[in-house]
């Protein structure tokens, strides 16, 4: 067990440390390793086609780091550094980043709702806190426009919808399917920026008859809303900015194959202890 726990840590701390803490011989470590490992021998010939696997699986998203800790899932134990130098022989190297704009406009003479989530983006409780912004997806019809609800315990997409148009009525569609589906206590906040959308009286009128509490972000300040912003990032890089879709009807069935089948289920997410949020929510339950 002192062998494992070096093994599981080495990552983050040096291996001179951890066995010196363990009362352990860095000899007799590197010993055990190499004779009783078993999948944690491995050649780099096996790593990379491993390596490959998982790459290919995330859809060539996923860097040297949840490369790394999906295969210590899978029982290998390998370093990040050595992930790293088998990635770059093999060509490996995970999509980029990509700017992209913002959509809703807040500028209305709507009442604001207060900033009650002021940035706190970690809890521990499911559906104590959603977060939901809008962004456009290109096609060659036309903008579409894509409106998701995030659960920030498990960063869950739990309710979205499509449209051609922004209109409020896409964003209360999102939040009676997260409703549905989540069955949230009163009392849950609900944050989104200040566009027009959220201000709308349809929204405000689902939101108060389900006792949900609506939170803005201040006037101009994307911060408010970043884990909105991230997600978004996260499916611009990952999908819309490597796809041209022909038309609006590609897109909604590639978003939806990207959300339900791989986001929510299985793709690894850092804040989460590298686990999708499906796995997460399960073992929180």
């Amino acid at each position: 067990m002192r062998f494992v726990f070096i093994t599981q840590n080495k990552a983050a701390l040096p291996v001179g440390l951890l066995c010196d803490v363990m009362r352990v011989s860095r000899s007799g470590y590197y010993k055990w390793l190499k004779e009783k490992g078993g999948k944690r021998a491995i050649s780099d010939e096996a790593a990379q086609e491993k390596i490959r696997e998982v790459f290919a699986k995330s859809r060539q998203t996923y860097g040297r780091r949840r490369v790394t800790r999906r295969l210590r899932k899978m029982g290998i134990v390998i370093s990040e550094q050595r992930v790293g130098r088998l990635m770059r022989e093999a060509g490996l190297r995970a999509v980029g980043m990509f700017k992209f704009r913002a959509t809703t406009n807040s500028k209305r003479s709507r009442p604001v709702a207060p900033n009650l989530l002021a940035r706190e983006f970690q809890t521990s409780s499911l559906n104590t806190a959603w977060v939901s912004d809008i962004t456009y997806v290109p096609t060659s019809q036309g903008w579409l426009y894509l409106c998701v609800i995030l659960d920030l315990a498990s960063r869950r997409i739990v309710g979205w919808s499509m449209r051609e148009t922004m209109h409020a009525e896409m964003v209360t569609t999102a939040i009676r399917e997260a409703l549905v589906s989540r069955k949230p206590t009163p009392g849950l906040i609900f944050h989104s920026d200040r566009g027009v959308q959220y201000a709308s009286a349809e929204v405000v009128r689902v939101l108060q008859s389900h006792e949900v509490r609506q939170s803005m972000s201040r006037k101009g300040d994307c911060w408010d809303n970043a884990v909105s912003e991230s997600v978004f990032a996260t499916i611009k890089k990952e999908l819309v900015y490597r796809c041209k879709f022909a038309d609006r009807e590609t897109a909604r069935r590639a978003i939806f194959e990207y959300v339900e089948v791989f986001y929510n289920r299985d793709r690894d997410h850092s804040a989460l202890g590298y686990l999708p949020p499906e796995e997460f929510e399960r073992k929180a339950a």
